[in-house]
């Protein structure tokens, strides 16, 4: 294992302490909390506040998207773990303006789980909570089973959403409604080559061969379709499309925004050749591309690979997609 840490069992603290210390004006952190973190000028008084979550190693997800337009609020687990109820909690509370709270996240069984405490115990304080679970990707269940479905990087569409619906002054049920609109109109699949290493286990979460990719593979190193030689990435493109394209189904004259996704250590031209592939798929097919993102939006520390997520625009979902929002991460907005 190379890689540039001191304690691996302090990895998680000080990469927080260094993201604080590069963005004072941006984040600070919970009360209560050394793995709750909130924007800087938070909490806003008489908005809707959205609170996210999840295991570390995945920057930009899932602090990356706190900002103004965004998140107000982010809990951080152990890398690929679960936060605790109790920082998910602080979270919760902090960001708390006075208009609820929407807790926005992956359909990840321990995140569900913990959420669900912190929720139960936010209503305990008088806190209202709802809650809406991206669930993205196309693998990992039937389209008739979608809310077993997992989520990948099609969860950034949805942070995107439903923070500007917020940010305009919406009630806690219509964000809501934004943010499950915008989860319902995403699919996503990816592709492995290499694994990662979890920084406290020292070995790889996973094996492939040198010639081998896994079409499918969740972020997390989870199953895929099916293990295959190294592919030309057109190939890999469209057999990647032709599951996505086929489950909403997505259809000619339908408008969308694109997302080709890094999982950490594969080259921006690897990403672009891959938009380039998805570009000529959508034309043949007779669907628009409104806005299209290609870079790092949900890594996986170190693991080669891929994913393309498509939204389907549709009602307010482009208007909301366009609207202003700010984090050091995320330099595409205002357009």
């Amino acid at each position: 294992m190379k890689k540039l840490i001191n304690d691996p069992m302090a990895f998680v603290d000080e990469t927080i302490e260094g993201i604080l210390l590069a963005r004072p004006d941006h984040l600070k952190r919970c009360e209560g909390s050394e793995r709750a973190l909130m924007r800087a000028d938070g909490p806003v008084e008489g908005k809707v506040a959205i609170v996210t979550g999840g295991g570390s190693g995945h920057i930009p997800v899932f602090l990356g998207y706190v900002g103004p337009g965004l998140l107000d609020a982010v809990s951080i687990g152990n890398v690929f773990s679960s936060p605790s109820p109790d920082d998910m909690l602080a979270a919760t509370r902090a960001a708390h303006g006075g208009a609820g709270v929407l807790h926005l996240y992956g359909n990840y069984s321990g995140d569900v789980m913990n959420f669900g405490m912190a929720a139960e115990m936010a209503e305990m304080e008088d806190i209202e909570v709802t809650t809406v679970l991206a669930r993205d990707d196309v693998v990992s269940a039937p389209v008739a089973e979608m809310d077993r479905r997992r989520a990948v990087a099609g969860l950034f569409f949805a942070y995107k959403i439903a923070g500007a619906h917020a940010e305009e002054g919406a009630d806690l049920a219509a964000v809501a409604a934004a943010a499950e609109h915008a989860a319902v109109n995403t699919r996503s699949m990816g592709v492995a080559l290499t694994p990662c290493t979890i920084p406290a286990a020292g070995e790889p979460t996973f094996t492939l061969g040198e010639d081998e990719m896994e079409l499918g593979m969740g972020i997390h190193g989870e199953p895929g379709l099916r293990r295959t030689h190294i592919m030309p990435v057109d190939d890999v493109v469209d057999e990647i499309m032709e599951n996505v394209l086929g489950d909403l189904p997505f259809a000619s004259g339908d408008e969308v925004a694109v997302l080709v996704n890094g999982l950490g250590a594969t080259p921006p031209e690897e990403l672009f050749l891959m938009y380039r592939r998805t570009k000529v798929i959508l034309d043949e097919a007779g669907i628009s591309v409104h806005r299209a993102f290609v870079g790092e939006y949900a890594t996986s520390m170190e693991m080669a690979g891929a994913s393309v997520s498509l939204l389907k625009l549709e009602g307010d979902l482009k208007r909301l997609l366009d609207a202003p929002a700010y984090s050091p991460f995320l330099p595409q907005w205002p357009r």
